[in-house]
């Protein structure tokens, strides 16, 4: 699971989560404009920024099986690991009959 503290996007827009050869990758980026007029004058403030993260995944993780939800403010990805393969079974001895 990895998250991802985001206040103030929307992930719809301005966020990209990408899975691409074992590699989870997550953009964002965030933009807030703010004018205010007034009689002494004018003023306008621009905030912006953009990130983007890369985790490998371990092995055997699905693109298929990768989930992301966003909540207040943070973004959740879970990517589920895969169960590892039953171990062999000792070697089991044949019987020979004679014919």
């Amino acid at each position: 699971m990895v998250r991802a503290e985001l206040p103030g996007i929307d992930p719809e827009k301005d966020a990209e989560i990408t899975v691409f050869d074992g590699t989870l990758t997550i953009k964002a980026e965030r933009q807030a404009k703010k004018e205010q007029k007034e009689k002494e004058g004018y003023r306008s403030e621009f905030r912006y920024g953009s990130f983007v993260r890369r985790v490998p995944l371990p092995d055997g993780v699905k693109e298929g099986d990768v989930t992301a939800s966003y909540k207040d403010g943070v973004l959740e990805v879970r990517a589920p690991i895969p169960e590892p393969a039953a171990p062999a079974a000792a070697a089991a001895r044949i019987p020979i009959t004679k014919e």
